[in-house]
């Protein structure tokens, strides 16, 4: 966590709540010390980040009934019951209710600052979720070139600057980093926006057929023309032509293209009339094509007369705190499309975002989300294998606890979190439960509802 969690301690014992305070202050947590249920629920909202540690025997509103005052609040609220013997049974009641743990006293040092810290992880993924969900709801549908990092403010900024000109722009980007969004923004903003917007790919298309494509053809200007047809030059005229990896242009339509840019005219195959065009061109590269070893064969004249406005779209490696609105507004999306429920962002999915290099770019990002709304999350990341046959492995005890411990995971997986069930299955007592889930650092919320 970058900043200290807060943390809202409850017990009406004064001295062993500023002793319990001071703990968790040392291990850096923003502790705010209550000596009454009341207060706490007074500190208390749907935008408090963080956790909430009670004792369960107060005077006046217990530890109990503020829980479910909070869970009515806030029913993602993580709170820990501090319990005395007589009151486990109750804080195990609770934890089935919706409560993140109990600790039992007299309690270790570290087994408090331990939950507490899974709590305030926990809590800041739900925040985070709820934030970025908000964010992507709020996105304008008109406005697709999502992004609050600096670099694409500035992008957009340019955008609205150049957009209601004339200007031919090039842009480049990575595959799949947002080039024909970037076109269709410039159309869509400008005053050419009732004209047609018209895209071609020019790595799509055999050299034999871009030509006609692009130009137009009079009947009988090559065998099988037998219609006339509007090339996408003239369809264009008074909207937008987006030219898609204009580097894979056969050199004979470079030609001809750069005629068309000089001139604004363009003559269909097969006659020799002449026709004016009120064009505006939007060529894309996923190439620098200002770098001779990059450019090849495209012709350098034509780069510069395309090379009006350049704008860069960077990749999404470069731009990573955009990663997890994006994908919040991929899955807002896509949970619409599925008809399904928006997922929440998982530490295994946070994780994959945050590490992940992102070669596809946004449209890769765009299919993870997708693939995340249908179930399909990124597995969590499995313990060490130890090799039996190699010296200094991961010493048996170790050993025993993780398979234990994957034992424990497989089990509430099977189960979707319920703990009854698990326990059925696993054939041990619900105190010897909880006790290994909280030795191996397993929360039971995180299985719910995942089978």
């Amino acid at each position: 966590m970058s900043k200290a969690a807060p943390v809202i301690l409850v017990d009406d014992d004064k001295d062993l709540s500023r002793a319990t305070g001071q703990t968790l202050d040392l291990a850096g947590f923003d502790v705010t010390l209550c000596t009454s249920a009341m207060e706490a629920l007074g500190k208390l909202d749907r935008t408090f980040p963080g956790v909430l540690v009670s004792d369960i025997r107060m005077p006046g509103l217990d530890g109990l009934q503020m829980f479910e005052r909070i869970r009515q609040l806030d029913a993602e609220l993580p709170v820990i019951l501090m319990t005395g013997h007589g009151d486990i049974q109750m804080a195990v009641k609770a934890i089935q209710d919706g409560a993140y743990d109990f600790i039992a006293k007299p309690f270790a040092t570290e087994r408090l600052i331990q939950c507490v810290r899974r709590a305030a992880e926990t809590r800041a993924l739900v925040i985070e979720n709820r934030n970025l969900r908000e964010a992507a709801q709020q996105a304008d549908p008109g406005m697709p070139l999502i992004g609050q990092t600096p670099v694409m403010e500035r992008l957009r900024h340019m955008l609205r600057q150049i957009a209601d000109t004339d200007v031919d722009v090039l842009v480049t980007g990575e595959t799949g980093s947002g080039k024909e969004v970037v076109a269709s923004l410039l159309h869509g903003w400008s005053r050419r926006s009732k004209g047609n917007f018209v895209a071609l790919n020019c790595g799509a298309l055999p050299e034999q057929i871009i030509e006609s494509e692009l130009f137009g053809h009079e009947p009988g200007a090559f065998t099988g023309a037998q219609k006339k047809r509007v090339g996408r030059i003239e369809h264009s005229s008074g909207g937008t032509l987006f030219l898609d990896e204009i580097e894979s242009m056969p050199l004979s339509t470079q030609v001809q293209m750069l005629r068309v840019l000089e001139m604004r005219q363009v003559t269909p195959l097969g006659t020799n009339e002449v026709r004016p065009v009120d064009l505006r061109i939007v060529a894309a590269a996923k190439v620098d094509l200002g770098d001779p070893a990059q450019r090849q064969s495209f012709r350098e004249d034509l780069y510069y007369r395309l090379n009006v406005v350049t704008l860069a779209i960077p990749p999404l490696r470069e731009r990573r705190d955009d990663i997890p609105l994006l994908f919040s507004y991929f899955a807002e999306r896509a949970a619409r499309r599925f008809e399904r429920d928006v997922p929440q962002i998982t530490a295994a999915v946070s994780r994959y975002l945050r590490e992940h290099d992102w070669p596809g770019n946004v449209r890769e990002l765009s299919h993870f989300a997708e693939r995340t709304v249908l179930g399909m999350q990124p597995a969590e990341p499995e313990p060490p294998k130890a090799d039996p046959g190699a010296s200094g492995g991961v010493p048996l005890p170790e050993r025993l606890d993780h398979y234990e411990a994957g034992i424990i995971r497989d089990t509430l997986t099977s189960f979707g979190g319920n703990v009854q069930q698990t326990i059925a299955a696993l054939g041990i007592p619900r105190k010897t439960f909880y006790d290994k889930m909280q030795r191996h650092g397993i929360v039971r919320s995180d299985y719910a509802d995942k089978r």
